[in-house]
């Protein structure tokens, strides 16, 4: 495989990444989040309990470690495609958090929002048709 194709897929493979593992941290965290309950009053104490039961929770756990690997293809893939190119194309990731809220939290997406969704789908199809990187390395 050539330079540019190689970069081509290897830009995939790590937007493929992000776009999986950036919504699903969101939701575990916010599965998570909803188990413990509200937020306390902001006295110290109040928050350090709060802060305490929520890194108990396995799910606030799967969370950080899915977001954690999320960063992680983040910075690998800026370090050879372009920032124009990588943020649009990994905004997908919005229909990704409102299909797992549908279907995991049980959460209602309105038709606007779905319009909305469709929208960003078709801004990310249109980055997708151009190179991930257009400038030269230094």
């Amino acid at each position: 495989m050539s330079g540019p194709a190689r970069t081509h897929v290897k830009t995939w493979v790590l937007l493929v990444l992000m776009v999986t593992f950036g919504p699903l941290g969101d939701i575990f965290l916010g599965k998570g989040m909803r188990q413990l309950g509200g937020s306390p009053e902001l006295r110290p104490a109040q928050l350090v309990h709060f802060f305490v039961r929520a890194f108990e929770s396995p799910l606030v756990w799967l969370g950080i470690a899915s977001l954690l690997a999320f960063f992680i293809a983040y910075l690998l893939v800026l370090s050879f495609a372009d920032y124009s190119y990588v943020q649009p194309a990994s905004s997908f990731a919005y229909a990704v958090v409102a299909l797992l809220g549908y279907f995991v939290l049980g959460e209602v997406v309105t038709p606007i929002r779905w319009l909305g969704i469709l929208v960003i789908s078709l801004g990310v199809f249109l980055v997708s048709r151009t190179p991930p990187r257009t400038t030269e390395r230094a």
